[in-house]
């Protein structure tokens, strides 16, 4: 029995042995890229720093307690019947407290803070949106690298095919020159783009590299026949009410009006008094005694309680021009909130259309793709009977190829479409990562 009969069986257990040891899911590359990407890990350092900043707005109503001490020496010289030199010391020591009983303007910086740690986390879900759709996209462009590879060296193989044939049909004289002139100017060209398609597969494959801080990654192709998920809901509408109200931006600009309109407020506690609740405890000694009473020491404990009360009566028209300064920040605000709702509805329409128009072009693609094998087939019989030319068989070829590109573009469009739609609805997250990984090879 001849070896080469066990040849294609073993490159294809080899193939499946090796391909899941070097080839990664996307769910791998994004817990990758959540380890390394920059962006990320700032967005979550600011909400770690928010977090901080909301617990500081909480001293403002808490108690405070300082412990205070002192040591003085003092030199006095008396002059009268005679002149004396006393060397004084005076030695204290002492613990205040105090408690805010009414300042509004510290709780209203409470819950400024508060709001604060809201906006971070609409940041980090932004962030954490698009690093899913950068990885994805990352991802997405290498298959299609890949591909685009792969069809055109298909391609090359085929056109390398039709040069040998018209060669040897000109040897024995039922071609002419011309067959084969056009097949080797078909040969070259094919050659010049399988060139270009091998740099754009190593730039891309570079890109992914550097997004998820890994060296020579390999991302698992589609499983075939892919199925693409279709749209659900089919109506742009729900789509734009989920981004108007979850839109991470939009929550950001919604959180900074309400934040604005708190200043307002504590702009205006200007006017109102302020109470706070005193206690004290000091003790001061005297060893060498005082002026009065040299050489006799003395201590004196003091303890002390009572309520602080601040009536602000006028600041040179500070408040006033301070409430006028807020009011207008809260203009500035809303305006931003609308124009992040109009452009989160603008994005979200045209992300739910362009999906919508690549589900129909991948179907049109998928008849085109047949149509044309169906025309390559029937040139090349057509070249063997003598009814058509080379010419009618290599543009055959060259639709059949760009069709086959062109149809794995429009369905990598697709997913990265739907991703980039539910990040537009601010809907986006790692279940919908999970879904696409499910489609890949395993």
């Amino acid at each position: 029995m001849s070896c080469s009969r066990f040849l294609p069986l073993t490159l294809a257990l080899a193939a499946a042995l090796s391909a899941p040891a070097q080839a990664q899911s996307l769910m791998a590359l994004v817990e990758s890229a959540r380890q390394y990407d920059a962006p990320w890990q700032a967005a979550q350092a600011q909400l770690h720093a928010a977090q901080g900043r909301a617990d500081q707005a909480r001293a403002g109503l808490l108690p405070s307690v300082a412990l205070s001490a002192g040591l003085s020496r003092a030199e006095t010289e008396i002059m009268g019947n005679g002149r004396r030199d006393l060397g004084l010391t005076t030695q204290t020591v002492g613990v205040n407290a105090s408690q805010p009983l009414y300042r509004p303007a510290n709780r209203i910086t409470l819950e400024q803070g508060r709001r604060g740690v809201d906006a971070a986390q609409a940041q980090l879900d932004a962030v954490a949106q698009d690093l899913l759709v950068r990885v994805s996209q990352g991802y997405f462009d290498v298959l299609a690298a890949q591909d685009t590879l792969t069809f055109v060296q298909a391609q090359k193989a085929a056109v390398s095919e039709q040069l040998a044939a018209a060669k040897r049909n000109f040897e024995v004289g039922t071609s002419t020159i011309t067959d084969s002139r056009e097949a080797q100017a078909r040969y070259d060209l094919v050659v010049a783009q399988e060139i270009a398609a091998e740099n754009d597969l190593r730039v891309k494959n570079m890109a992914l590299d550097q997004l998820v801080g890994q060296t020579n990654t390999k991302p698992l192709p589609l499983a075939q026949p892919p199925v693409l998920p279709q749209l659900e809901p089919d109506s742009p509408l729900p789509w734009i009410e989920k981004a108007e109200a979850q839109q991470p931006l939009v929550r950001q600009a919604l959180i900074a009006l309400d934040v604005a309109q708190l200043e307002t407020r504590k702009a205006e506690t200007g006017h109102l008094p302020t109470l706070d609740a005193q206690a004290g405890y000091n003790v001061q000694r005297t060893p060498n005694g005082t002026t009065a009473t040299p050489g006799v020491s003395t201590r004196t404990n003091s303890a002390s309680i009572g309520l602080a009360l601040n009536v602000p009566l006028f600041a040179g028209f500070s408040v006033q021009n301070r409430i006028k300064e807020t009011l207008a920040l809260e203009d500035k605000a809303r305006a931003d909130l609308d124009n992040l709702r109009r452009s989160a509805v603008q994005s979200t329409r045209a992300a739910f259309y362009g999906v919508q128009s690549g589900l129909g072009q991948v179907k049109a693609l998928e008849a085109a793709e047949a149509s044309s094998q169906s025309a390559l087939e029937a040139n090349q019989l057509g070249y063997q009977v003598g009814v058509r030319i080379n010419i009618d068989v290599l543009n055959a070829q060259s639709q059949l190829y760009q069709t086959k590109r062109d149809l794995a573009v429009a369905r990598y469009s697709v997913l990265m479409g739907t991703l980039k739609l539910r990040q537009a609805s601010g809907s986006l997250d790692i279940s919908d990562i999970e879904a696409v990984n499910s489609m890949l090879a395993r």
